[in-house]
């Protein structure tokens, strides 16, 4: 049997030594989830620094053409 998990405030690293052994799923969850907004915040900026530039956005609309339209002639419905 395993020894009493230790106190998250009273020793922070001792936790994480004791979490990655005990429980590694718990643990790198915690540290893959935590490491999202970081990158929100920091990859971007980076990206434009490095010379990214974002694609257009695709339209949602099919553009309208000016002018009359052509009289359909022949198999019209």
């Amino acid at each position: 049997m395993s020894a009493p998990a230790p106190a998250f405030f009273a020793g922070p690293l001792r936790y994480c030594r004791w979490a990655a052994r005990e429980r590694p799923a718990y643990f790198w969850s915690v540290v893959i989830g935590s490491a999202g907004p970081l990158m929100l915040a920091t990859v971007p900026p980076v990206m434009k620094r490095l010379g990214y530039e974002r694609a257009p956005p695709v339209p949602l609309t099919y553009p309208v053409p000016t002018g009359p339209r052509k009289t359909l002639t022949g198999y019209d419905d």
